[in-house]
């Protein structure tokens, strides 16, 4: 475990970025030093209930209350277990809460020594089990109650300043006596400095495109990237334009490449890394027009720091048609293909208008066949025929009528 020494820090450290990216502001530091930029937001959480309660106790000045260990559910699903160090604010169901420095502790009362606040909780429940708690202590029918009600209240006594009065469970009150009195100074847990952020959140394109220029960052050499998309969409280095397979190092500039002929759609680029919050971390209320309990975790854990971005892209544009191949000139677009003699008739057959009209000449060599302005001859000269006799007719019938009157 590393470790660093009290007093106080003069710079904010660099925390956990828990989401997608870090802010900076600038901040005036503890004990007067000039403005430099703030810490990044530590982990956050939610205070989700009650895991343990213990006794109630009775202070010296008359005053009772409950003990209790909280349960603060980390954004990453985590929950981790937490005592109160404020004596005098109460805890506000659903209450948000992020992680800060002790130096910023916001609630009543003046820390006499944060460092012996640690102490205890590396000396004591639940670090320490029962058993081993009660023959430390010498409270021999020490449980479990009496172990987080003893605990508790050793707490309040370096952040608030409390005392226990006599009037308080024999057990309890042996267990607040011995981590009141062997308490010392003993450094705090220096979170390690984990960060890690994928700027920007989203970026947009078109099929057949590399979406984007994400920048990763992160306190690691290297973290694994994942990308969640259609089949052929692959992470490409920017850089190098190589694909990027396995660990994402430091500082590295990324697109997502996407195929041509995907449909419109999405994909999703995530990292992460996990950490150690170590016991002893504060957490105070994010709202403070709405006061809560300010909680110290009473157990250390492994948490989680993500980061990710989305890409979104529409169809790309469609391919032009394939031209058709050159040896097939009569498909070529464009061309109207001119009718052969041979593959069109120069005749089609035509009902005569006489029965007795010839179809073709059937001299010894064989002519052509009648068509046309000469078959429209033939027939004209036929009706001129049949009139005139028709004519002849009609003048030999008169003839005869003529002859038979007389």
């Amino acid at each position: 475990m590393s470790v660093t020494s009290h007093p106080l820090p003069a710079t904010r450290r660099s925390r956990a970025v828990t989401k997608v990216a870090a802010t900076a502001a600038a901040a005036t530091l503890a004990l007067g030093l000039a403005a430099a930029p703030a810490a990044a937001e530590g982990a956050t959480g939610e205070y989700v209930g009650n895991a343990e309660t213990g006794h109630k106790v009775h202070t010296t000045d008359g005053k009772t209350v409950g003990t209790t260990l909280f349960n603060l559910k980390l954004d990453d699903g985590t929950v981790l277990r937490t005592y109160c160090i404020d004596f005098e604010t109460n805890i506000r169901g659903g209450a948000a809460y992020e992680e800060d420095a002790w130096e910023n502790y916001p609630g009543k009362g003046d820390f006499s020594s944060p460092a012996k606040v640690h102490w205890v909780l590396q000396h004591s429940y639940p670090k320490v089990d029962v058993a081993a708690l009660a023959e430390a202590s010498g409270a021999a029918g020490l449980d479990r109650k009496d172990a987080l009600s003893g605990t508790q209240a050793a707490i309040w006594h370096f952040s608030n300043g409390i005392k226990l009065g006599g009037n308080n469970d024999a057990e309890t009150k042996k267990l607040y006596d011995y981590l009141v009195d062997n308490a010392v100074e003993e450094p705090q847990s220096q979170e390690p400095d984990t960060s890690l952020s994928i700027t920007p959140a989203s970026a947009e394109g078109k099929a057949g495109e590399t979406i984007g220029e994400f920048l990763l960052e992160t306190s690691a050499d290297s973290v694994p990237v994942k990308l969640s998309g259609p089949e052929g969409a692959k992470l490409v280095d920017l850089g190098s334009g190589e694909e990027i397979g396995g660990d994402v190092a430091n500082g590295t500039k990324f697109g997502v490449a996407i195929p041509e002929d995907a449909a419109a759609g999405e994909a999703g680029v995530s990292a992460s890394i996990s950490t150690q919050l170590h016991m002893g971390r504060l957490f105070k209320g994010v709202d403070k027009d709405k006061p809560t309990q300010t909680l110290i975790a009473a157990e250390s854990q492994e948490i989680s720091t993500d980061a990710g971005a989305k890409v979104s892209w529409t169809e790309g544009t469609a391919p032009s048609p394939s031209p058709t191949p050159s040896d097939t000139p009569s498909e070529t677009p464009g061309e109207t293909p001119s009718p052969s003699p041979s593959e069109t008739p120069d005749t089609k057959p035509t009902p005569s208008e006489s029965p007795e009209a010839p179809a073709e000449d059937d001299d010894d060599e064989g002519g052509l066949p009648v068509t046309g302005a000469a078959l429209g001859g033939l027939v004209a000269a036929a009706v001129a025929a049949l009139g005139a006799g028709a004519a002849v007719m009609y003048l030999s019938r008169k003839r005869r009528s003529s002859s038979s009157i007389s």
